[in-house]
């Protein structure tokens, strides 16, 4: 057996485990404990230790309720009791020196997750020459509550911090700081471009992914709206003293009560980033085109198909999407084109369609056409059979971390998906890691994008027509 590998850092010296060629590093602490005294604050340095501190497990989870529904049959959840929740883990590859370095940030709607998802796990990544780190952060009300006399978009500054810390200690783990590519999916994709936007974060970053990530911060009253909401049920202020007197399982049984018997399409407000003078001054979307760092960035064909269940989309009519589309400010000429570029969808189809590409595929176009520094599209196309999921939402995971044969990718890939799929997918993140490309054409003005399926293609993007007719 290997002798288990040791690290120096700022505030002490860890001991992490070895095996099958990688050394990991699991909860170390990148910042203090985000409760009493600092509940709602800016996150704090982490204490020092003395002694060699044992990094074999991973840290807390930050407080949240497990997915529910048909949503939680298909993602899976893991938590871990405990308040030490900012925590950071490291996937080393033995006697690394001046790698390359990830930084990955999980998604879940800004309300779930942890990196201690079987899933997320490095190893593919270290064994390719790359120091890869994962990081928790804060949460749901404790990271993305909008209060009169609090710091916003908590859960951001966590991750700022953690990138920061990132580059402070790589270099202990065999890192190069200077190579950092901080990379996420869904709500960590919109953390990866919140660091984007942040003028201290920005100058550490060396490249960048963004997996289904929204990249729009919303007005301070739109985005604090669930905040308000909880504060009317539970009887409290919008203010930090108050907020802080809940308890964060009572803040969570108060958001499973305002949620109950929400949908996709009539449900509660979620967390969203805020737009805030100290802590997010512009909107990511905004920023995206003038950022100088190589930009690997897409979707999924059929992101809604996590989000809304058949009987959900059997259920649209006309009517729903009229609504949509008049509330929106959808032209008519836009649902016509969507309808051509999908023959035979349904209403709801139609709907769910819309749905993905204000969300998601139309604002990463305009950050795309909008960019001069090197930029890659691409489209995760592969049908999955489970439940017909189609391309879905978060289905892109299991093949980037190439983990078609565990349990979390299989729930929404079954036990068939192409590996020979997951083994360009990983490749093609692993090159643009190393160097900045991927292996296909750049966005331009003939809007190449690589179509990742069983057979995949490099083309011009995919169903423009109604895409660049939708507001932006």
């Amino acid at each position: 057996m290997s002798a288990a590998p040791t690290a120096t850092l700022t505030a002490g010296s860890v001991r992490g485990t070895a095996a099958d060629g990688v050394h990991r590093f699991l909860g170390i602490p990148y910042a203090a404990p985000p409760f009493d005294a600092n509940r709602f604050r800016a996150p704090q340095p982490a204490a020092a230790w003395d002694g060699v501190r044992d990094t074999t497990e991973f840290g807390a989870t930050s407080p949240q309720l497990p997915y529910a529904g048909p949503i939680g049959e298909l993602l899976g959840s893991v938590i871990i009791d405990g308040e030490d929740v900012l925590t950071a883990n490291v996937w080393a590859p033995p006697g690394a020196e001046h790698a390359p370095v990830v930084l990955w940030l999980h998604g879940g709607a800004l309300e779930r997750g942890t990196a201690a998802i079987p899933l997320y796990d490095g190893a593919v990544f270290a064994r390719a020459g790359i120091v890869f780190a994962s990081v928790n952060y804060r949460l749901g009300s404790e990271g993305f509550s909008v209060l009169s006399d609090a710091p916003t978009n908590l859960g951001l500054l966590d991750a700022a911090a953690a990138l920061a810390w990132v580059h402070r200690e790589i270099a202990a783990f065999g890192g190069d700081p200077a190579q950092i590519t901080v990379m996420g999916e869904s709500a960590g994709g919109a953390l990866v471009a919140g660091l984007l936007a942040l003028d201290d974060s920005r100058p550490l970053i060396a490249r960048a992914i963004i997996e289904s990530g929204p990249l729009q911060a919303q007005p301070r009253k739109k985005a604090g709206r669930v905040t308000a909401q909880l504060a009317k049920l539970l009887g409290v202020r919008t203010e930090r003293d108050s907020f802080a007197s809940v308890a964060p399982d009572q803040l969570l049984e108060a958001r499973r009560t305002h949620s109950a018997g929400s949908s996709p399409l009539d449900g509660a407000p979620g967390f969203q980033f805020a737009i805030d003078p100290q802590t997010l001054p512009r909107s990511p979307h905004e920023v995206l085109g003038d950022v100088d760092v190589p930009l690997l960035i897409g979707s999924n064909t059929d992101e809604y198909r996590l989000w809304f269940t058949p009987e959900q989309l059997d259920g649209l009519s006309e009517w729903n999407l009229l609504l949509a589309r008049l509330v929106l400010r959808i032209p008519r000429r836009a649902v016509e084109a969507y309808r051509t570029a999908f023959p035979g969808a349904s209403t709801g189809e139609i709907y769910g369609q819309l749905a993905t590409d204000l969300l998601l595929r139309a604002p990463l176009t305009r950050a795309a056409r909008a960019r001069k520094a090197p930029t890659y599209v691409y489209e995760f196309a592969w049908p999955s059979p489970v439940r017909d999921l189609r391309a879905a939402h978060a289905l892109e995971l299991g093949f980037v971390f190439d983990q078609l044969a565990s349990a979390d990718a299989q729930r929404m890939a079954g036990g068939d998906a192409p590996q020979q799929l997951a083994d360009e997918m990983r490749d093609a993140w692993i090159a643009f890691i190393k160097n900045g490309d991927p292996g296909w054409a750049p966005y331009g003005p003939e809007r190449s994008t690589r179509v990742l399926s069983a057979q995949s293609v490099t083309m011009p993007q995919r169903r423009t027509e109604g895409l660049d007719l939708l507001p932006g």
